[in-house]
């Protein structure tokens, strides 16, 4: 087949071509989606155009993909999808990647401009059912605004705070013919995001640093998106200041570093949510206080000055009290401050205060030679992958699990559904960022429920041969609901125990991918060795025990200070 040449400014183009010559513009150069009916001009387009395409085997698998994809990339994850069902089975995804500032251009198809608003077949208020979901959304109503609106679109969501952005076309939209020009900047006067900082408030964190005896960096998303993480880096050793991550800040700061004390939150270390919790100057960057980070608020950092970098000024003071609030891009703020080279404060006692914790109070969990424990296939993942894997996880206790064991030393390795906690995220974000990175390993590490989800987009992994290697930590239950059930609800386990599973090896099988098992720790030794050696995909079973719990744990209501489970 051959590729049609690029357009020339100002010709007479069908809406369709309009559409993919400006994804080639955009230097698009994967899209993922899904056909049907109302997309049938724009898949008529794409055959003959040399763009590829992923066949996604569900819309949700698609666009969890093109997250992947922009999270591992930097680059907007491009999805396509029909009107009615296919765009409302894009819902999660749009909310997932919002929450947790995801660039995706996503294009739905509509029924026809003379029928809407009539429940015309496979008709759905698309615009009504995701506008508090997207950062920005469109309706095409004329040919010649659709080059328009697609520059828009990725202008919106790849700037200032990242996002998805979706056009709904009007098959006759995409029929019709109007005049193509992609030419000229964006200007939007009521879009107008803020990179540079304020000086006098980098000015007065210079001197809250200097001031400080207990100061504590926290570090989440902001500081990958930004890609400040050598920035981030500096900071903290030309200050001196001990850092914690949120969950998706994870390897934005080498896990193995001295001033690393690990990630804040539910799951956190004791060290990293004690360091809050007494600390008089806690410097977020690129964080928004999510619950699941600051526990009972009441009880969050209560002696500390509270200083927050974020680009987003909506996030500033939302959830915590800010002193010192700055506007502006993680790693532009953080240039700005490497530049003050402010002076150190007089840190001593309280790094002596960390380390001790450190050694009282490590992560833990009891081994056990008849059983094989979860933190362990953790661990020896990381042992056999050298600790420099993309790892792309579903939501639940093997989240958490990673999160704590595979330590994250480098920047973008670490895919996950944070805000919105999103199961079936793992293997579908597992192909975009093997697509973004295509010389990386990238394993997907899931639980049983989670994987059921969307186990069908194993025949992308198969298809396009992608080696994702997939870990099932399979303990036979949604766990994390049958530990709150045990903890909160006096083990009542109500629809939380899934004792009747397919056979994964046969399912593997099925879709001509190796299978592979393990029952204790011998057999995870020579299960992960030989997935390893695999240049293909491969998908991974390890029965696990069903009852162990992620500790240590911050029970809902309860302050970052008042763990559990935080020794044996």
């Amino acid at each position: 087949m051959q590729t049609k040449e690029p357009a020339s400014i100002g010709k007479q183009m069908n809406g369709s071509d309009m559409l993919i010559e400006s994804l080639r513009r955009e230097n698009v150069d994967v899209i993922f989606g899904y056909p049907g009916g109302a997309v049938l001009p724009i898949y008529d387009k794409l055959y003959g155009s040399g763009m590829f395409h992923v066949l996604a085997r569900h819309e949700q698998g698609g666009i969890h993909a093109a997250e992947g994809y922009a999270r591992i990339s930097g680059k907007p994850g491009v999805v396509i999808a029909t009107s009615g069902p296919g765009a409302t089975n894009i819902v999660t995804g749009l909310a997932d990647a919002m929450i947790d500032s995801l660039p995706l251009v996503v294009f739905t198809g509509q029924v026809a401009s003379s029928v809407i608003g009539s429940d015309a077949f496979q008709e759905a208020d698309v615009l009504g059912i995701t506008m508090p979901i997207t950062k920005h959304s469109y309706q095409v109503r004329k040919v010649s605004d659709l080059p328009r609106i697609i520059k828009e679109a990725f202008h919106i969501a790849t700037t200032g705070r990242p996002g998805p952005v979706l056009i709904d076309i009007p098959k006759d939209m995409a029929q019709g013919d109007g005049e193509f020009s992609y030419e000229g900047e964006v200007n939007l006067p009521g879009y107008q995001p803020t990179y540079t900082p304020n000086q006098l408030q980098v000015k007065k964190l210079v001197e809250a640093v200097t001031a400080a005896k207990k100061p504590v960096i926290l570090a989440g998303a902001g500081v990958l998106l930004s890609k400040g993480s050598e920035e981030l880096k500096n900071y903290a050793e030309q200050q001196n200041i001990p850092v914690v991550n949120t969950l998706l800040g994870l390897g934005c700061f080498p896990a193995d570093h001295p001033l690393h004390l690990g990630m804040a939150g539910m799951h956190g270390t004791y060290t990293a949510n004690m360091a809050i919790y007494e600390s008089d100057l806690l410097i977020s960057i690129g964080a928004r206080f999510d619950d699941r980070v600051t526990g009972n608020l009441k009880h969050f950092a209560p002696n500390a000055k509270i200083a927050h970098i974020d680009i987003d000024p909506a996030e500033i003071g939302k959830n915590v009290p800010t002193k010192i609030p700055i506007v502006g891009d993680a790693k532009e703020v953080l240039s700005q401050l490497l530049l003050q080279d402010g002076e150190t404060g007089d840190y001593t006692k309280w790094h002596e205060k960390l380390a001790g914790w450190k050694q009282e109070y490590p992560l833990w969990y009891e081994n056990s030679s008849e059983v094989l424990k979860p933190q362990k296939v953790i661990e020896l993942l990381h042992q056999y992958t050298d600790g420099d894997a993309v790892v792309t996880t579903d939501v639940g206790q093997h989240q958490m699990w990673v999160a704590q064991y595979y330590t994250f030393n480098n920047p973008d390795r670490w895919v996950t559904s944070g805000g919105l906690g999103t199961m079936g995220f793992g293997l579908p974000s597992a192909i975009g960022a093997q697509l973004a990175n295509k010389d990386k390993t990238v394993v997907a590490v899931v639980g049983d429920g989670g994987f059921q989800m969307t186990l069908q987009e194993l025949g992308v992994i198969h298809e396009l041969n992608l080696p994702v290697k997939v870990v099932i930590l399979n303990n036979h239950s949604l766990g994390m609901v049958r530990q709150w059930q045990e903890i909160f609800y006096e083990e009542r386990y109500s629809h939380s125990l899934i004792p009747n599973q397919p056979d994964f090896m046969k399912l593997a099988e099925a879709y001509g991918i190796k299978g592979l098992q393990a029952k204790t720790e011998e057999e995870a030794h020579a299960v992960l060795k030989e997935a390893m050696e695999t240049d293909g995909p491969v998908l991974m079973n390890f029965f696990v025990a069903p009852k162990e719990n992620v500790y240590p744990m911050v029970a809902p209501g309860k302050g970052l200070h008042e763990m559990v489970g935080v020794k044996p």
